[in-house]
């Protein structure tokens, strides 16, 4: 179906400093077009909703329309990243698409940008270096720092412009980011929208003292102002023209405390009325739209503008004509689930080293990997907490920075859920970072980023999200409760994420090169205990993808049994004793993918020995073994002999002195008590 022709006015989405000093008002007229555009489909899109024929709910950019549209218009939209918050229709209409595209959104038809997968505001452009936004606003800024910082890397002169309100200027994410774009020296052009509420909260309940948020860019070395956006906007354009300009030149971070409006409550069903009496009519009176308006009349006549408003609207009501006629989409589970994950990419070009086995320990042979991605990979990069000098808190990076520098290996500052957030915007700009957490109790503070923004990138926006993040895990070091922790099933209760937990060194390092060459969020959980277990051959191995499928490690004909990370070595035990003692032999498989699960053999297995052990570190309840034991019974129940067995973990914080922690997790004896109790 073909959409209505822009008006002309609409046909140019740029606007440079010049323009406004050039002519004596085409660049207000098209300032003027876009923010008239916006204001009226964003009234249309509240009346539809009300009728009934927009779902959910709906937010409004009524009023930040003086704010977002010169923005939008300044920004190079070949070069630059942006995110818009729930208050940024108008920028969404500048940047790309047309009219009838973002309708379609909200309509969540089938000619959605997200395939109806995502709820009005919640879209974006990623092929256009537009984040999409989560609700979550202050996890947004650091994907827009990771990207521009991405764009800078391929040499071009890009600047990220990131929004966020009052209400989540009092995020952590927000000081996160601020500090670690000041940090690296990124340019970012940072913009509070302050128009005096967080959803009903005011101001006064989110910061206490006379200060005014721009204030605080002092106390990240960076500059700061506050520019009211109400009063006019060819002052507001030119300013905003000179702020993303100096950032531009000087690559430093700039903070504007934008003050604007909110014409409409928070949201459709937000009533308004926590407002003071004669407060919204104060808001009303502040409104920048008829002031430029009327400004335009004044240079070009009302005939003029009114001829301008009649082909505007026009043009808005066939958009939302064309944009009703769109058929529902259709409820297709398979296609769904098929997209919640990037397509298998094809396996990277790597060169056949190390062509001789070499005796390494685990960590020696993740260091190997990451020396190899840093070598034939121009596109890595290796960030995380102390892996720089130091080598990372178990020297798995030793020697990275040395040999391959700064700009590719580099700490950062204590701030997880950042700089998770920057490391999804590089990968969403074309870069292949690989994170490593200092512990994996520590991922629960990039908790949002990894589970509800790198997760879900691939289904509700079509963009890849190719990030590696490195989780030292698990007990038996006594680390006590923070940094003993098995998150697996924590984690991959969410959908999006595939996970390794490699057992040997050779397995350690063919994951390390099979999640790096995956276009989806991977992680890699990296057992502490078998950092220095032992030493084992490693190479090169052409079958590296085979770390994907479980492994097959002994063969038997009384049960199945499935475990993975240091539970692998201690069930090799227990199966030897249970051979040697009781001339009873298992098949052992060693699942090494937690995600996506592969389980065709061990099915085969189980469908022969008809009994099944599950044994993992984790607690019992809601524990991985529980999804391996529901998967693999409901499917071959009428093979079972016997009720499936699961060894696990107590379900206790990880205690920490060695004698209690030997008796939370499982070991070979507990191992081998239970095998033989449930033998009986």
């Amino acid at each position: 179906m073909s959409f209505p022709s822009l008006p002309a006015l609409l046909g140019s989405r740029e606007l440079r400093p010049a323009d406004l000093a050039r002519d004596s008002g085409t660049a207000l007229l098209r300032i003027y077009a876009w923010m008239h555009v916006a204001r009226t489909s964003d009234n249309r899109i509240l009346d539809l909703f009300r009728q009934g024929l927009i779902k959910g709910t709906v937010t409004g950019g009524q009023g930040n329309e003086g704010l977002v549209v010169p923005l939008a218009l300044l920004a190079d939209k070949s070069t630059d990243v942006i995110s818009f918050s729930h208050r940024g229709y108008g920028g969404h209409l500048v940047w790309s698409g047309h009219l009838c595209d973002h309708l379609n959104q909200y309509f969540a038809n089938a000619g959605s940008p997200t395939l109806a997968r995502e709820g009005n505001i919640h879209h974006g452009d990623p092929a256009a270096r537009s984040l999409p936004m989560i609700s979550h606003l202050g996890a947004m800024l650091s994907n827009v720092v990771g990207a521009t910082d991405s764009q800078r890397r391929l040499g071009r002169p890009a600047v990220g412009l990131a929004f966020f309100g009052d209400g989540s200027s009092s995020t952590g994410d927000v000081h996160e980011t601020l500090n670690l774009a000041s940090l690296l020296s990124l340019p970012i052009l940072f913009v509070v929208e302050n128009n005096r509420y967080a959803y009903s909260t005011p101001v006064a309940e989110q910061f206490a003292g006379n200060a005014e948020l721009w204030q605080r860019a002092a106390g990240y070395g960076i500059e700061g102002f506050a520019l009211d956006t109400t009063l006019d906007v060819a002052a507001t354009t030119r300013t905003f023209a000179t702020a993303i300009e100096k950032v531009r030149t000087t690559s430093r971070p700039l903070l504007i405390e934008a003050h604007t409006l909110r014409l409409r409550g928070h949201a459709a069903y937000d009533t308004g009325d926590y407002l003071k009496p004669g407060e919204a009519e104060g808001f009303f009176a502040r409104d920048p739209l008829p002031k430029l308006r009327a400004q335009l009349v004044a240079t070009h006549g009302s005939a003029h503008l009114e001829a301008l408003d009649a082909e505007l609207n026009a043009f808005i009501e066939s958009s939302i004509n064309v944009s009703l006629a769109i058929p529902r989409p259709t409820a297709d589970a398979a296609a769904m689930l098929a997209d919640v994950f990037a397509p298998e990419s094809p396996p990277l070009p790597w060169q056949s080293t190390p062509a001789k086995p070499e005796n390494l320990n685990a960590a020696q042979a993740l260091n190997l990997g990451l020396r190899k991605i840093l070598s034939e990979r121009p596109e890595s990069l290796v960030l995380g907490q102390d892996i720089g000098t130091y080598g990372g808190a178990f020297k798995v990076t030793e020697g990275l920075l040395a040999d391959f520098g700064r700009p590719r290996v580099f700490n950062t500052p204590l701030a997880e859920s950042a700089c998770t957030g920057y490391a999804i915007g590089l990968a969403l700009n074309g870069h292949r970072p690989i994170e490593e957490f200092q512990f994996s109790d520590f991922v629960t503070e990039a908790a949002t980023q990894i589970t509800l923004n790198a997760a879900t990138y691939r289904f509700r926006s079509g963009a890849a999200v190719p990030i590696v993040l490195r989780l030292p895990t698990g007990g038996g070091l006594t680390f006590g409760s923070f940094h003993s922790q098995e998150l697996d099933s924590f984690l991959l209760a969410m959908p999006g994420l595939k996970a390794l937990y490699p057992s040997t060194p050779q397995d350690a390092f063919n994951a390390l090169l099979a999640a790096y060459e995956d276009n989806n969020p991977v992680i890699l959980f990296e057992h502490k205990a078998l950092y220095r277990r032992g030493k084992a051959p490693v190479a090169w191995d052409a079958n590296y993808r085979d770390v994907w499928s479980p492994k097959k490690l002994h063969a038997g004909d009384y049960a199945t049994l499935v475990t993975y990370g240091d539970m692998v070595h201690l069930a090799e035990e227990a199966v030897a004793y249970l051979a040697a003692e009781y001339e009873i032999t298992l098949d052992v498989f060693d699942l090494r993918a937690l995600a996506p699960l592969r389980l065709d053999a061990i099915e085969a297995s189980l469908q022969r020995t008809g009994r099944l052990i599950v044994l993992h570190e984790g607690r019992r309840t809601h524990g991985f073994g529980a999804e391996l034991v529901a998967r693999l019974t409901e499917k071959h129940f009428s093979s079972m002999k016997a009720a499936p067995l699961r060894i696990t973990s107590l379900d206790l914080p990880v205690p920490f002195a060695p004698e209690l922690e030997q008796a939370f997790r499982p070991s070979k004896d507990k191992i081998i008590e239970r095998i033989t109790e449930w033998m009986g």
